[in-house]
């Protein structure tokens, strides 16, 4: 027999008997912190740019996901494929530099900024308070003021679908086995969350769903995941995994 969805609270009794025993199940999903640019100062790609290189994903990933959860360094997981650029990793947390990009950009550190979640836990958002806190403490470091608005579902998610959310925490299971349930769902003109859709993006994004050829997708893909990093519409964290547990005399568990 065996169980699903082991949460972080029961792995510790799972790891420690030896009847039992863990497997980690991968699946196409992430965590991003997404960014509506329609409202200043994130209507700046300077400032929008510099919030994601100011977030240690690894750490978040170390101190709330399962094991097997990865951080994230593009757009997609590795298993969206085509789609997922092999070799390639956006610009990586970098403090020092995030801060003196907001200075160059006359970003200002006296206001506040609400970021905005649910806290529905999920396999990509284990534990949604304290990763806010998480991002709110590391923002913090380079001096910018965060303040976390925890908001109920019902209502929280028809308004940032609204475009009502400055900054706001969600997450995404793939419906679907493909690149376009990913980029074209995100990332152009029929989503307000992220206030105005990128025209260069949007044009290889509706070029690449229109390709059956995968290497010819890829090539698109490679393109539009580089210009992701560079308007950062939304700040990838993370892609967890689930935890099943059986007992150990089972064999054969897929």
């Amino acid at each position: 027999s065996g169980i699903a969805e082991i949460t972080a609270d029961d792995l510790p009794v799972v790891e420690a008997d030896a009847n039992l025993k863990l497997y980690p199940r991968v699946f196409n999903n992430f965590l991003y912190m997404g960014i509506n640019n329609t409202r200043a100062p994130f209507d700046n790609e300077q400032v929008r740019q510099a919030f994601a290189m100011a977030i240690d994903k690894q750490k978040i990933v170390d101190d709330f996901y399962l094991a097997g959860s990865v951080a994230a360094t593009q757009f997609v997981p590795k298993g969206v494929k085509p789609g997922y650029t092999d070799g390639y990793t956006a610009p990586a947390y970098d403090p020092e530099k995030a801060k003196q990009m907001l200075t160059d950009a006359g970003f200002d550190f006296s206001k506040e900024y609400t970021l905005a979640y649910a806290f529905r836990t999920r396999p990509y958002f284990p534990q949604p308070a304290k990763i806010a806190e998480a991002v709110q403490a590391q923002l913090k470091e380079i001096g910018i003021n965060i303040k976390l608005s925890e908001e109920e579902w019902a209502t929280y998610l028809p308004a940032v679908r609204a475009g009502e959310r400055d900054l706001f925490f969600l997450g995404w299971s793939e419906d679907y086995p493909d690149a376009t349930n990913w980029y074209d769902v995100f990332l152009t003109s029929s989503s307000k969350s992220f206030g105005t859709a990128y025209p260069d993006i949007e044009e290889k994004i509706i070029a690449a769903g229109k390709l059956a050829d995968p290497v010819a997708r890829q090539a698109l893909y490679d393109q539009i995941n580089q210009l992701f990093a560079q308007h950062a519409p939304m700040i990838v964290i993370a892609h967890g995994t689930t935890q099943l547990a059986f007992q150990s005399s089972v064999e054969n568990v897929v």
